[in-house]
């Protein structure tokens, strides 16, 4: 195995894996992506990949499908160019919230996307903050499921009391995290959002399980999409007489109105991660996005080194 890897970017996020590179010492991969009038992809290495330790740094974001298909026609080249050990690092793994039938006859997409990963040519899948942990054993190839708390967790601490602080997790499903940042500060109150749903992305009422009265709240969550949950959980927690409300969701997704509904609501601040590019993050005061580029960086330097990664989850 060569001493350096090699990685690659897909077009989600190139600033992202650029910042990558530089934190591995080593120049981006030479990749070219190639659109055809009718639409197909087609990919074109630059690079000798025989028998070399390659990464392909690509979130599944929107357009969720393009993306989705550049990373498999990529994976798919490089197997076939005789690469050693092919890594899919998915900063923000698309699909995760379809994990489980709910209803009858609709399908497990999550579990779909890891069967085409690993049928593409991936030998390991790298990611962070996955909606739900068990996508984990959808897959039969080794996944690293890295965890954005060492970028968040110094920043919350920085800018808020642990002991005035109440953790809110916006629904039952996420307590565990809520718990799991609680415990890092201090051990601050929690507060859970019992919300009920009318329909996608539609709620029809929430409530507040837990004392949030004269305390500051902070919503925290794996993805923000539409952002109604989180505008709507931040208006009915200062009902209940919450003094400000902020929020922290790692993956921004922030699709349609998002961002202006954001600016509109009552939340002071939403911080976020760069696992997915927010395109005018600069015209939204309320927005703060941290780069976990330098989590993924040592990451893979441990991949390819077969050291552990296990302390970069804690």
């Amino acid at each position: 195995m060569e001493s350096q890897p090699v990685v690659f970017s897909g077009r989600a996020n190139p600033r992202f894996t650029s910042v990558v590179c530089e934190g591995l010492g080593i120049e981006l991969g030479r990749l070219e992506v190639i659109r055809f009038s009718d639409g197909e992809l087609s990919v074109e290495i630059g690079d000798n990949v025989r028998g070399r330790d390659v990464f392909v740094v690509q979130s599944t974001c929107a357009p969720g499908n393009d993306h989705l298909m550049e990373l498999l026609i990529v994976l798919d080249a490089l197997r076939r160019s005789s690469a050693q050990r092919v890594t899919a690092v998915l900063p923000y793994f698309g699909y995760a919230r379809q994990d489980r039938k709910l209803k009858p006859r609709v399908p497990i997409t999550a579990k779909l996307v890891a069967d085409l990963l690993t049928a593409a040519g991936a030998s390991r899948v790298l990611t962070m903050d996955l909606h739900a942990g068990q996508i984990m054993g959808f897959f039969n190839i080794p996944v690293d499921n890295l965890n954005a708390l060492p970028i968040l967790l110094p920043y919350i601490k920085s800018k808020y009391r642990s002991d005035s602080l109440v953790i809110v997790s916006p629904d039952m499903g996420g307590v565990e995290r809520a718990r799991h940042l609680a415990t890092r500060l201090d051990n601050a109150a929690i507060a859970v959002i019992d919300k009920r749903r009318s329909g996608p992305n539609q709620v029809a009422a929430m409530t507040v399980v837990g004392e949030v009265s004269g305390k500051e709240c902070l919503i925290i969550d794996d993805i923000i999409d539409t952002g109604g949950t989180l505008v709507k959980a931040a208006e009915t927690l200062l009902k209940q007489g919450a003094t400000r409300v902020t929020a922290c969701c790692v993956h921004p997704v922030l699709s349609g109105n998002a961002l202006e509904r954001l600016e509109n609501s009552a939340i002071e601040e939403l911080v976020v991660t760069d696992s997915i590019p927010v395109a005018r993050a600069s015209q939204c005061p309320k927005l703060t996005v941290l780069s976990v580029a330098p989590l993924f960086a040592e990451a893979i330097k441990r991949i390819h080194h077969d050291d552990s990664v296990s302390s970069l989850f804690r």
